[in-house]
């Protein structure tokens, strides 16, 4: 068990056993000091733990693990084991491009200035239509709007293997126009096989990732 979430126990068993005493043994509130033992105990704890469990959970969303549970998203996840380089998301998750435990988050958060806001918003429509609505199949999942190179660019630009990559420098337009998101990075003989759920059935799955 994470050490907050244990804390978090921790402080809330404490809170609960001093408002306990509280209840049964009202005369202890007549004092200064148990006034304010039961001010700490009733409002300050809890909101300290409501805030703190509130961080935790919030950084625990950011996992690979956390994203995959969904039953939704497990296709997703055995499209990171697809022993093939040319698969994108693959070829990032298992050579550590991206921080494994956080892959997902890592390039599916928008950075911009809200961006980390932006993409926890729809984590939260995304829970609301699980267990309140009907998820849609996980071939019809969609991005929100158009893959922005800017979240490509966010690890890749200054990278040698990317500034002096040969494709990228055949044509002196093409780098300019990537940086620009002019040409996406996804676009059709580039990088073009993202989550291939329709060949993923007959596809072979890196065992080392299981």
């Amino acid at each position: 068990m994470p050490q907050a979430t244990i804390l978090i126990v921790c402080l809330v068993l404490f809170s609960a056993a001093v408002i306990g005493v509280l209840v049964f043994r009202p005369g202890s509130t007549a004092g200064r000091g148990g006034k304010i033992l039961a001010f700490i105990a009733m409002f300050c704890l809890p909101i300290f733990c409501g805030l703190l469990g509130f961080s935790s959970e919030m950084q625990r969303s950011k996992t690979t693990a956390f994203c995959l549970s969904c039953h939704t998203m497990e296709d997703y996840g055995k499209s990171l084991l697809v022993d093939d380089s040319t698969h994108l998301p693959a070829s990032h998750y298992q050579n550590h491009r991206v921080p494994p435990d956080e892959a997902c988050y890592s390039c599916h958060t928008q950075y911009a200035m809200f961006g980390g806001l932006k993409v926890k918003m729809y984590g939260l429509k995304h829970v609301f239509i699980y267990y309140l609505g009907t998820p849609p199949a996980p071939e019809d999942i969609k991005l929100y709007e158009p893959y922005n190179n800017r979240e490509c660019l966010h690890c890749h630009q200054g990278a040698r293997s990317f500034e002096e990559g040969v494709v990228h420098n055949a044509d002196p337009a093409t780098l300019p126009a990537i940086k620009s998101n002019q040409l996406s990075c996804l676009s059709s003989g580039c990088h073009n096989t993202a989550h291939d759920l329709a060949h993923l059935k007959g596809a072979k799955l890196w065992e080392k990732g299981n």
